[in-house]
């Protein structure tokens, strides 16, 4: 079997369905496009494709070399390529959910996270520092258990394309139960919001179920619009900034530890664990609101 590239194939279709839905919006469809911080996710797109070609042969080449140690050899037919697609949603799971729970990796991921808008063009805001974070390794398994090297590789690149289709606020809801099965437009909506039910939410990237299974699924509500962004926002819109401001703030928070324990959690604790603001802080402290009784 051949392998394209899924990712350079769609790239056309991108910018079509980019431009589609910025006259759309202007139609009056649902959403919301600022130029500046288009700009800033193109930006970020560019500066992670040029990461790619700097680092993705090594990343390549460290998951052919551990292929020589795989456990099975398994052949490239119709049936190994489903079901590497769907070990690779799962291992993209706890990817996705370690990148949100772990300050090293969120290093990286919050790059995605730091739009207060959210659109087709948002899915194009991406890390320059994946390499770096070793946020690759969360696929490694794959290699090992024996799959084909370039089986991975496209079905990691159908994944990619897929959630890009899902950055949208023109869709409301996927008809036939698919809400159900598949990450959708409402679903990751609800993974980009930075209200207290929303937040670590959600991480699946072509199928909702294993955030059914792992307790991680919140559904999106009509009468609790989402806010995009982060917890605080970034007010500006640098992409250098925007690439490499959690890792600043990382440096800072180490170098002002005072103890090793808190120096080892600046770097693998939860993402605002030194000033106490993490996600689950956060909605504990909701929780306990909606459940306080009234004033009197």
């Amino acid at each position: 079997m051949n392998f394209p590239d899924p990712v350079q194939m769609a790239v056309p279709l991108f910018i079509i369905a980019i431009i589609l839905e910025m006259f759309a919006v202007r139609g009056g469809a649902r959403g919301d496009y600022d130029w500046r911080d288009t700009g800033t996710s193109l930006a970020m797109g560019f500066g992670n494709t040029f990461a790619a070609v700097i680092f993705g042969a090594t990343i390549v080449g460290v998951g052919v070399w551990l292929a020589q140690f795989r456990l099975l050899d398994i052949p490239a037919t119709w049936w190994s390529l489903a079901l590497c697609f769907v070990a690779e949603d799962f291992t993209y799971y706890w990817f996705h959910r370690s990148a949100h729970r772990v300050r090293w990796f969120w290093a990286s991921h919050v790059v995605h996270h730091s739009s207060q808008h959210y659109n087709l063009s948002t899915a194009l805001r991406q890390t320059w520092t994946g390499f770096f974070s070793l946020s690759f390794a969360f696929r490694l398994p794959l290699f090992l258990v024996g799959f084909p090297p370039e089986m991975i590789l496209f079905c990691a690149g159908l994944n990619l394309v897929y959630q890009f289709f899902i950055h949208t606020e023109a869709v409301k809801r996927l008809p036939f139960g698919l809400e159900w099965w598949l990450n959708t437009p409402s679903h990751h909506r609800a993974h980009h919001g930075t209200n207290a039910r929303y937040l670590d939410r959600n991480y699946g990237g072509v199928f909702i179920v294993w955030d059914r299974l792992f307790g991680t699924f919140e559904a999106e509500r009509d009468d609790e619009p989402v806010r995009y962004g982060i917890v605080q926002n970034l007010a500006t819109f640098n992409p250098v900034w925007v690439a490499f401001h959690e890792w600043l703030a990382i440096a800072r928070d180490v170098a002002a530890a005072d103890s090793w324990k808190a120096r080892v959690m600046a770097i693998v604790g939860p993402p605002g664990w030194r000033v106490g603001t993490t996600a689950d802080t956060i909605r504990a402290h909701w929780e306990a609101s909606r459940h306080a009784p009234p004033a009197e």
